[in-house]
Parts: C-alpha cells; sequence; structure tokens
C-alpha cells in the first residue's frame, strides 16, 4: 500500500499584483499645510530677489546661527566618542538630568524621570498625543494652530476640534468656546504658547482660566511649549506646570528654536504631574512609544548639558531683538495700509496680518492673494487657511533686516495697486478717456 501523502494546506487567493494597499494610518496621514502650499502657484517675478517670509526655519537666512558654545558643545560630543552607539530609548541619564535642572523653576521640581527625549519636538508632539488619545476619541487645539497637531491626531483616528483664538484679545483663546468643545470623549486639550502661528504670549490669569478648565472636565494639557523664552521685553512667558498643581501636564520643547539647530532633532517631554495621574499608565506608554525609534540622537544627548549650561545669556537677548526690531519694522510699515491689519505678536517668530478681501476685489481668498503677491512682487507670506483660519497670512520675522524691510514695502505696493481705491480711480480714468 502507498503511504498516504500529507494533503497541502490550501493557500488563500490574493488576487494579483494590481495593487499594494497602504495601511489605514498612512491613507489618514495629511499635512493641510503642506496640500496647500504645494498646490499654491508659487512663480516669483524674475526681475525681483525672492523674499520668502513662510518658512519657520530660524537659519534658512544665514543671519541667525547658533551660540559658539553650542557648536563646541557638539563637537566635543562627537570627540568623545561616547555617543556613537544606541542609548536608553527615553535618553542618556546625564542629558536628561540637564533638561530636568534647565526645566525646573522655584514652583516646579523636574527630575530626569520626568524627562523623555525625543527627535526633535514634533515627536515629542506625536509620543503625547499618542500616549493621550484613542481611536475614536477627540483633542482639542486652538485656531487658527500650527497643523500638525491635526496631522498627528487625524492619523490614528483621533478627532480635532478647534477653539478659537481672538485677534482683537492678542489671539488669547475664547474659553467660552474653548470650553463648548469638550464632550465624553475628549481626551486632551493642545495649548500652544508662545503661539505659532500668532506670535503671543499668554498672561498668567488666561493661562489659569485655561487650567481651570481643564481640571473641571479631568483633562490633560499637551502643552506646546518650543518657544518658551523667546518673549519680546514687557511680556513674560509662564510654563502651564508653574500654574497649577491638579491639572497632569505634557510639555513639549527642545532645543530647535530657542538654540537655532532646528536640523540637531532634539526635543523632550516633561512630565508634570504632582498627584501621580500618569504613574499607572502614561510613564509607561511614553516608555513603549519611544521604544520604536529607539531614542533621539545620542550625539546632541552627548552635546544637551553643555548647551544648556554654557549659552550666555546675550545670545538669546541678542536673537530676541532680531526678531522683535523686524516686528516693529512690519507693524509700522503694515499698519499703514489700506486693508492690511497686522496684529503686533509679543513672542515667538512669527506675525500675523489681517486682510480685508473684500477691499481687494480681485482676490476671492487669502490663497489668491498670496499667489499674487509672489507673482508680483516675489514675496511669499503662508496664506492662514494653512493654519484653520482664513483671510490671513503669516510673516517670519527671522529674515535680515533689510530684507524684512524690502519685503513689507513691496507688500505695501501691493496692495496699494489692487486696493479697491486705487482700481477704482483707475476704472473712472479709463472711462473718462
Amino acid at each position: 500500500m502507498e503511504p498516504q501523502q500529507p494533503q497541502q494546506q490550501q493557500q488563500p487567493q490574493r488576487g494579483d499584483w494590481a495593487r499594494v494597499p497602504a495601511s489605514c494610518v498612512a491613507r489618514r496621514t495629511h499635512n493641510p499645510l503642506r496640500t496647500i502650499v504645494e498646490e499654491l502657484a508659487i512663480q516669483p517675478n524674475p526681475d525681483k530677489h525672492f523674499i520668502a517670509l513662510s518658512i519657520g526655519d530660524p537659519t534658512t537666512f544665514g543671519n541667525l546661527r547658533p551660540a559658539p558654545e553650542v557648536v563646541k558643545a557638539l563637537h566635543d560630543s562627537i570627540d568623545s566618542g561616547s555617543y556613537h552607539g544606541y542609548g536608553p530609548s527615553v535618553g542618556h541619564l546625564e542629558a536628561r538630568e540637564a533638561v530636568a535642572r534647565y526645566s525646573s523653576t522655584e514652583k516646579v521640581h523636574v527630575e530626569a524621570k520626568d524627562v523623555v527625549l525625543c527627535s526633535g519636538c514634533s515627536s515629542a508632539l506625536d509620543l503625547s498625543i499618542t500616549a493621550l488619545a484613542s481611536p475614536g476619541q477627540n483633542i482639542l487645539m486652538p485656531r487658527p494652530a500650527f497643523p500638525l497637531y491635526r496631522t498627528l491626531a487625524e492619523s490614528i483616528g483621533v478627532e480635532t476640534r478647534s477653539y478659537n483664538l481672538l485677534p482683537e484679545n492678542d489671539w488669547e483663546a475664547d474659553l467660552n468656546h474653548l470650553e463648548s468643545q469638550i464632550d465624553e470623549n475628549t481626551a486632551a486639550i493642545v495649548v500652544c504658547n508662545p503661539s505659532n502661528p500668532c506670535g503671543s504670549v499668554f498672561k498668567k490669569q488666561h493661562l489659569k482660566d485655561m487650567l481651570s478648565i481643564a481640571a473641571r472636565h479631568k483633562l490633560p494639557i499637551i502643552a506646546d511649549e518650543i518657544y518658551e523664552h523667546m518673549v519680546f521685553p514687557g511680556h513674560e512667558f509662564h510654563h502651564l506646570a508653574s500654574l497649577s498643581e491638579e491639572v497632569p501636564i505634557l510639555s513639549c520643547s527642545g532645543l530647535t528654536k530657542r538654540f537655532l539647530v532646528p536640523g540637531w532633532r532634539m526635543g523632550w517631554i516633561i512630565i508634570h504631574d504632582r498627584n501621580g495621574l500618569f504613574d499607572k499608565e502614561i510613564r509607561k506608554a511614553l516608555l513603549s512609544l519611544s521604544q520604536r525609534t529607539i531614542g533621539s540622537n545620542t550625539l546632541v544627548q552627548g552635546a544637551i548639558p553643555a548647551i544648556l549650561s554654557n549659552t550666555p545669556q546675550k545670545f538669546f537677548e541678542d536673537t530676541i531683538k532680531v526678531l522683535q526690531d523686524n516686528a516693529d519694522l512690519a507693524y509700522d510699515i503694515l499698519s499703514e495700509v489700506k486693508g492690511l491689519r497686522p496684529v503686533m505678536p509679543q513672542g515667538a517668530m512669527y506675525m500675523m496680518v489681517g486682510i480685508t478681501v473684500t477691499l481687494f476685489p480681485e482676490f476671492s481668498s487669502d490663497l489668491d492673494f498670496v499667489e499674487r503677491l509672489v507673482s508680483e512682487e516675489s514675496v511669499f507670506c503662508l496664506p492662514s487657511q494653512c493654519f484653520n483660519y482664513p483671510n490671513y497670512m503669516r510673516l517670519v520675522l527671522t529674515v535680515p533686516k533689510e530684507q524684512m524691510e524690502k519685503a513689507c514695502k513691496r507688500i505695501a505696493a501691493f496692495c496699494q495697486r489692487h486696493h479697491q481705491d486705487y482700481l477704482s480711480k483707475r476704472i473712472s480714468s479709463v472711462s473718462i478717456t
């Protein structure tokens, strides 16, 4: 008798190679800023030098550079030979200790165990949102807002709800509107202070009012504080965590902006949790999530203690002076332009400028306005639809002063040409002729 052959298991048919489907996360990932910018017809006037007031990278123009002490710290880290390999997923202990010292205040004591090092502040925001919110839940974010919050949340199936910021109140949050967006599925509130794109710096009482809402609804806060201390004279930055003993907060920051090294990709999360509300699950969640990328840049980690302790105060003051001088210059010029409403910033690197579109009848939106501004004057500002807030544009304040002045004068000339008063006179002149 022939031995019985084992039956071969029938393999499921997978069809042909017509396509390889993308994952749900990939299909849900969408960056509205990139989408809008890539669809704009950006064709500068070839007869005019192109000035980009659109890029949130302070190093782009070469006038703002990291302090020599910062560069030396990285050289020393490389030369030490101690940071070429993998480190702990949350970061080397000495680097986390340095960040803890840097982030501690008279009212808030931070320890190394409260610090998670990340690959830039964007990664810190990613880990924070992913740790706190699950598919089907929602998080609250400001409007206008840095669009990455939406990109990160919606990619994992988390809804974003916007609460309004008020330009007439220096972009403070509409507290009633904020509270009205909260429901039983809300997982966290995102607070960006100092603000991108608004350049606002919230007053202490306003932050306390926001914290009161969070406490009333038992909601943690994700504090985007990457522009911490980048504040103009006469204003004061307050860490959210210094104003509450009740609300648990994940504060996201890093070296990127204040130290002028965005490409070094070094950010961090500071866990502020005086009542142990994050102890059971969130601390473990952040550790687990950080293990997906096996930690941040170890060479920069090796430099962090020297960077945070050796960078002179004058370096920060000089950077702030450049930003404020440009803000003053832009505000002085643009506030005299019919149809524009600049809102004077209090810090960060940006100014929002309102556009009364009805006074420019050739344009249907801020997108049209920006496209024509580029084609005629070779000045590129981001349309505020990138930040879910139409009829404004965002100016970056990090350019050299002479370029800032030239750009603002070009904007003024452009507005004068296209303002309805000028157009009416031109039409009347043609009709008479």
